[in-house]
């Protein structure tokens, strides 16, 4: 063995004395969210789809004075006011916290860390310029579990990035996928 290196005994050994990175985790796992023992992502997605609505709530397109009916580049153009601060806020504590949580217990991507479900179904309906209404904010969490579990190509190779942003990157490809559905169906008329 070089100088300077650990045994694995060592390196299990110190990250079981590790100080427990109770925030991240506590991130990671949408408040505990992940910790539900049947179906963890599927409560992230819930929650992902509940903050959008509640943005949308708080910030409607109505409160802009005489704008008369909004267009779709008017809405559009509103989500990402919005809409997108708050997808890239929790992208960019998602990849931290993750990350943090991945490598504290030891595993690539731990199924109590659904943060990546919250992000990915938030930045569904972003990318899908989703009303906030049942119907889009159903379709559009049908379409990005659907994708999030089957993983096309390339959403399983996102994976493979390091760290939080393997874990993260993956669901923002699924996303992609079911954003791209919500605009299928707003062309045929839903």
């Amino acid at each position: 063995m070089t100088a300077g290196a650990e045994s694995p005994s060592e390196s299990a050994q110190n990250a079981a004395t590790a100080r427990k990175p109770r925030f991240a985790i506590f991130i990671a796992t949408a408040c505990g969210l992940g910790y539900i023992p049947k179906a963890p992502g599927t409560f992230g997605a819930l929650l992902g789809a509940a903050i959008y609505a509640r943005v949308a709530v708080a910030f409607p397109l109505a409160v802009v004075p005489d704008i008369g009916r909004p267009t779709l580049g008017m809405s559009a153009g509103w989500l990402a006011l919005t809409e997108l601060p708050v997808a890239i806020a929790i992208a960019i504590i998602g990849v931290w916290a993750s990350g943090r949580t991945a490598r504290y217990h030891g595993a690539k991507d731990p199924q109590f860390v659904v943060i990546d479900e919250v992000s990915g179904q938030n930045l569904t309906n972003l990318l899908g310029l989703a009303p906030a209404n049942w119907k889009y904010l159903l379709l559009g969490f049908i379409l990005f579990r659907l994708f999030d579990i089957w993983k096309p190509f390339p959403v399983r190779q996102a994976e493979s990035l390091p760290g939080g942003w393997g874990i993260m990157a993956d669901d923002w490809v699924a996303a992609i996928y079911a954003a791209i559905g919500l605009w299928i169906a707003r062309a045929a008329g839903l």
